[in-house]
């Protein structure tokens, strides 16, 4: 018997190296972390009129105020399909102009769930709340972190970290679990920044989001020119 040694293109290691190398790349050239960033970014730059203008504010003759943000629930149940629509469409043409192979519908039933999520969990807490009124006097902790959950900022955040799977995206990853820190423990979304007026105490946490998603976005997009 007589042993011949296999050619290095012929090496089953190296071809099962070859091919992780190549999964990996395609997994790269796959990402369209930036352009999802700046599109979210853009979502939430674009929320704040329709939140300005759509919020009914009753003051009374005490001083105290009394509002109601309905913009944010007619603005943000379609924004959040439309905006991963235009996510999933800047996918697929970056895929094809690199010649690898697109994922569309996971972009799709991500967007599609979450515009049937965003506002049931809402509903849900109203309801939960109507059953059982918050205590007079400081809101507990928890009831703050839930309402900025179902919140449309902390929605983002829960999709983010599905886009982090579909991507496999370890630094997007930790982006977006700063952000959820960002908008659900540290900015106040639902109480608003210590502003005369109500309306600019809402939209100021707002603009810092999204000038969070822009700044990140821009990062990730330059970071992605970067890699040969």
């Amino acid at each position: 018997m007589t042993a011949n040694a296999l050619p290095a293109a012929g090496d089953p290691r190296r071809l099962l190296a070859d091919m992780r190398t190549l999964a990996h790349r395609v997994r790269l050239d796959q990402r369209m972390t930036g352009a999802a960033l700046l599109v979210l970014a853009a979502a939430t730059f674009a929320a704040i009129p329709f939140d300005w203008f759509g919020m009914q504010v009753n003051c009374l003759p005490d001083g105290g105020c009394q509002f109601a943000r309905n913009g944010m629930l007619y603005y943000w149940p379609a924004a959040m399909p439309l905006a991963y629509a235009a996510i999933a469409v800047i996918h697929v043409r970056a895929a094809r102009r690199r010649g690898v192979g697109a994922r569309i519908l996971p972009y799709a039933i991500t967007g599609a769930a979450t515009a049937v999520v965003f506002p049931a969990a809402w509903i849900a807490v109203q309801l939960y709340l109507a059953d059982n009124p918050v205590p007079a006097g400081p809101l507990p902790y928890w009831y703050l972190v839930l309402d900025r959950l179902v919140m449309p900022w902390g929605m983002i955040g829960v999709t983010l970290l599905i886009l982090t799977w579909l991507e496999r995206n370890v630094p997007l990853l930790l982006f977006t679990l700063a952000y959820l820190a960002l908008v659900l423990l540290v900015l106040p979304m639902n109480e608003g920044l210590a502003f005369p007026d109500i309306r600019a105490s809402m939209a100021a946490p707002q603009l810092v989001a999204g000038a969070v998603l822009l700044l990140a976005g821009l990062g990730f997009r330059a970071a992605n020119r970067r890699r040969p």
